[in-house]
């Protein structure tokens, strides 16, 4: 095999790799950001509980039915978490924003809110259980 085949070669195998690599982060972030921000229907959290402890620990039928009330409580407890979590992570951007437009121009003020309502058109779109709990404040409120 001459020098010239074998760096083809070698280069080849490299764009692959490489191509592998781009596909791999792309599905990872994709199928990622689907769990992490989607929005999941009501009493999954308590329905996946419920397959994976029938699962792994064998139960049997009657097992289910006893502790079938105990799993719904607690996945409706975790479903508020998530949504509480989704208002306070909302609240903290929006103070963050608040503080951080005393140091800005007029014009980056103005960006800024245009941001702010991109974000809250996205959340109210992808997020509409998070946005109904949402109340205007004056540092939210669009101002004339």
């Amino acid at each position: 095999m001459n020098s010239a085949l074998k760096w083809k070669l070698i280069a080849g195998f490299l764009l692959v790799f490489v191509a592998g690599c781009a596909t791999g982060v792309f599905m990872t972030m994709a199928v990622g950001h689907h769990f992490m921000f989607a929005q999941h229907p009501a009493g999954i959290a308590a329905q996946t509980m419920k397959n994976r402890l029938r699962w792994q620990l064998h139960l049997t039928d009657e097992q289910m039915t006893k502790i079938s009330p105990i799993i719904d409580k607690a996945g409706a407890q975790l479903e508020q978490i998530r949504g509480d979590t989704g208002g306070h992570v909302r609240d903290v951007i929006t103070e963050a924003h608040h503080e951080i437009s005393q140091y800005l121009t007029p014009e980056q003020q103005q960006r800024l809110k245009q941001m702010e309502e991109r974000r809250r058109q996205w959340m109210q779109q992808h997020h509409p259980q998070w946005h109904r709990n949402a109340t205007p404040t004056p540092e939210t409120s669009p101002q004339s």
